[in-house]
């Protein structure tokens, strides 16, 4: 088995940066993929970044991509989302992900159907 566990949210405000961190533990040798998903009250759950654990392409949705980078630490199994320049449409419960499977193509890699391994979430709020 394998647990995700997020850290790091908070309350910010609209220009500031913020870091979240996901701790991979168990079974992490069998991980592909690792992602960051998030979901606003009211809405779906939807993609933000993913990154595969052996190298490769990392992959961003459209309206985070230049304001978030996502990246790891493969010797603590450690993945982190920088996120900067918040706005208010930020706000949400940020989930991060592990898939057993590596992803190459995007469109495989960014839906949470392909991953297994889910953490509670960390809340980010950020006011304008």
């Amino acid at each position: 088995q394998v647990q995700v566990a997020e850290s790091g949210g908070g309350l910010v405000q609209a220009g500031d940066s913020l870091r979240l961190s996901c701790a991979v533990s168990g079974r992490t040798f069998g991980i592909g993929n690792m992602a960051w998903f998030r979901q606003a009250p009211g809405k779906e759950r939807e993609f933000v970044a993913c990154i595969p654990r052996n190298g490769g392409t990392t992959y961003y949705a459209d309206s985070v991509t230049g304001r978030f980078t996502m990246s790891r630490d493969n010797a603590r199994n450690t993945f982190f989302l920088q996120m900067s320049s918040l706005k208010p449409e930020d706000t949400a419960r940020y989930y991060c992900a592990a898939s057993g499977t590596i992803y190459e193509n995007r469109q495989l890699a960014s839906r949470d159907q392909s991953y297994a391994y889910w953490g509670q979430g960390t809340q980010v709020t950020v006011s304008s």
